[in-house]
Order: structure tokens, then sequence, then C-alpha cells
């Protein structure tokens, strides 16, 4: 299996993500995803700056790869798409349907992200004939959903035609919203916001009357509270896993992908969980528990 660092959910100054990158180039990562995925008015680096930045990492023993928005809401930012999509060398991680279609008209392989409502085989035949070459799974479905429809897709005859990724470890992203909640939190609205969502590098936790924090806001993004670490969970991959999704928090992801390197080489190891993270999901159970 290869270990992906996923696109930075998060909004950090741009010397700040420039020299996470320039670290994560010596990082156990085998592919990096960079760019805006959540919010164009994050603009510290700007559509031709996370190309620009893709550009000068390609090259130096990575995979690297532009990832496109989840949620568009404005004609100005299908433009950002069509100049993410059309950047002439950088495969793009489709995060919308939209990006997909661009990409097919342009007969562009891609990857189909985990943004995108990809359930079933039927759904991945048609990205595949679409020039999907790799399915990033929905971060709440199980192993036993995965299971299943990679079987479904051995019987269309189409498995062999793309690799499938899973989010293995961060704060998942559960929700999209026209509102922004990071905003809404210091009673700003969304077209008034100040940027504040740089003041939360990690996103801003959201707790339960019993302090329990169940999510966190980031932007228009609802992120689960708990982190989600499938690193004990590698065995049940074998067979069905090409990728592993490490999404970054901070400098910490790298020695995250060095302890998923360790397993990946088959390490015999059992890393305690701690009470606030969880793997629920993978097991068909409630996200935030522990199997």
């Amino acid at each position: 299996m290869k270990l992906s660092l996923g696109p930075l959910l998060y909004y950090w100054p741009k010397p700040t993500v420039e020299n996470f990158y320039q670290q994560a180039l010596n990082s156990e990562a085998d592919v990096i995803y960079l760019g805006e995925t959540v919010c164009s008015k994050r603009r510290e680096l700007k559509t031709r700056d996370w190309i620009e930045l893709a550009k000068a990492l390609e090259g130096q023993g990575k995979e690297i790869i532009l990832s496109s928005m989840a949620l568009l809401e404005a004609p100005s930012e299908v433009k950002i798409l069509r100049q993410l999509c059309e950047n002439g060398t950088i495969k793009v991680e489709a995060n919308d349907v939209a990006a997909i279609q661009l990409l097919s008209k342009s007969k562009l392989p891609f990857v189909c992200g985990p943004a995108i409502n990809c359930y079933n085989a039927s759904v991945i035949k048609l990205f595949v004939n679409k020039g999907m070459q790799r399915w990033v799974m929905p971060v709440e479905l199980s192993r036993d959903w995965l299971a299943k429809t990679l079987n479904d897709c051995e019987d269309l005859g189409i498995r062999s035609q793309f690799e499938v990724e899973v989010f293995a470890h961060g704060f998942m992203p559960l929700a999209y919203s026209a509102r922004c909640f990071t905003a809404r939190s210091e009673n700003k609205s969304k077209d008034d916001c100040e940027l504040c969502c740089i003041k939360y590098p990690n996103g801003r936790p959201a707790s339960t009357q019993e302090n329990q924090q169940v999510f966190l806001l980031n932007g228009i993004q609802t992120q689960s509270g708990y982190c989600y670490n499938l690193i004990n969970d590698l065995p049940s991959m074998r067979g069905l896993v090409d990728l592993l999704r490490i999404s970054p928090s901070g400098i910490e992801s790298f020695a995250t992908l060095q302890q998923y390197r360790e397993m990946v080489n088959g390490a015999d190891k059992h890393w305690p969980l701690d009470s606030k993270e969880c793997n629920g999901f993978w097991h068909q159970i409630a996200g935030l528990e522990i199997q």
C-alpha cells in the first residue's frame, strides 16, 4: 500500500503552507495532494500559486495532484475550477461533479475525491468511463461496504481499471454548507467573515453541554470532533486498499506518516488509540466509537 498526504483542509498563512510542503517532500508520503478544497475566499495562495507550487514539487520523487473545491457557489468559482483543470501537466482530484465533467471533456484522467457521493459500482463504472483512475472512498463507508462494492466492480469487469484510496487518519470532512459556521461562531456574516478561519489552524471545536467535542467548524465544512485513525486496521485492508490518506494537521502529520509506513512494511505493533480518536465508520458502527 502507498501513503498519501491529503489536501490541506485548513487556512494557513502562505509561508506556513510553503514550508509544510517543502518538508512533505522528505516525508514518507508517496502521493501529495494540494489545493484549496473548502472556500474560495481563502486566498493566501491563489489558484495560480497552487499550480505553481504543484509544478515546483513535481519531479522530486512524489506523485503530485491538485485538489478541487467540494462546493461551488458562484460563476467565479467555476472559472477557478476551469483554471485548475486546465493547468497543463498536473493530475486533478475532482471533489465536485463539475470537475469530472470538465476533465472528461478534455479527456484528462482524474482522481475521484471523497467529497463526491460515489457509493456503488454503477457510479464507479460511470466515472471510470469518464477517465477516473483512482477512487477515494467517502469517509463514512465501512470495510464491508468497500468489499461488496469492489466485488460488484469485479462482476462489471472494471476492478483493475482504478485504484482505491481510503481516508485513514485525520479529522473527517463530514458535510459542506452554503453557510460559514466559523464566521457565525464569531457573530460575523459569511460575506464579512474577515477570513477568521486563519485564527483556527486546526478548526474550531464544537462541544456538547457535557463538554464532548463532537465536531470541528472549518468554514463551510463540518469535520468530526474525533480524529479518525485506522492504523490498527491495516491488516483488514490488504487486497482491498491501494492507498492510505493522512489528512494534514501540522508537522506532526509527518510522524503519523512514519507510523503508517512502519505498519505498511509489516511492523507487528498495536497502537493504542486515545479517547479523542475513533475508527467506527470502518467497522460499520457509530463513527465516534472505537472498535
